[in-house]
C-alpha cells in the first residue's frame, strides 16, 4: 500500500513538472527586430516579406516583430514610400514600425520640414540604439 502511494506521488510530481515545462514552452514568444537602413526598394520589400513570413510561420500571437528604419531606410516609413499602403496595413497586423528621430531631424534640417510618417509608425530617438535595446531584450536581429 505504501509503495503504491509513493509510486503515485512520484508519477503525479512528474506529470506536474512535465505540465509546467510544456505550458511554459507554449507561452514563449518569439521576438525579432528587422533593420532597414537602405533606400533600395528591393531590400525594403524583402524586409516586409521577412516580417510577414515570420508571422505566418509562428502565428500572429506567438511573435513580436519590430521594423526599425534609419538613414536612407527611413523613406520606407514615409508618405512618399512605394510600400506605403503595405506598411500601414502591416502596422494594423501587430507589426511595429519605428522611425529614427535622429534621421528625421537631419532630413528636416536639409529639407526644411519633417518627413511625414505613415499612420501606425512610431518614432524612437535613435534607430541604432533601438535595435541595440531590443537585442538586449532577447530580440533576434535580421538585416535583409
Amino acid at each position: 500500500m505504501i509503495k503504491n502511494k509513493v509510486f503515485s506521488t512520484i508519477v503525479l510530481a512528474a506529470l506536474l513538472a512535465f505540465s509546467a515545462v510544456s505550458n511554459a514552452d507554449s507561452h514563449t514568444k518569439n521576438k525579432i527586430v528587422i533593420q532597414v537602413s537602405t533606400d533600395d526598394p528591393r531590400t525594403q520589400k524583402i524586409a516586409l516579406n521577412n516580417a510577414v513570413n515570420m508571422q505566418k510561420m509562428y502565428g500572429i500571437d506567438n511573435i513580436e516583430i519590430e521594423i526599425v528604419a534609419y538613414g536612407p531606410g527611413l523613406g520606407l516609413l514615409t508618405s512618399k514610400s512605394g510600400q506605403a499602403s503595405r506598411v500601414s496595413s502591416l502596422a494594423m497586423q501587430d507589426i511595429t514600425f519605428s522611425a529614427c528621430g535622429n534621421t528625421m531631424k537631419k532630413v528636416a534640417k536639409k529639407s526644411g520640414k519633417m518627413p511625414e510618417l505613415l499612420e501606425g509608425v512610431g518614432q524612437v530617438t535613435a534607430g541604432v540604439a533601438r535595435i541595440m535595446e531590443l537585442q538586449q531584450q532577447g530580440y533576434a536581429y535580421i538585416r535583409p
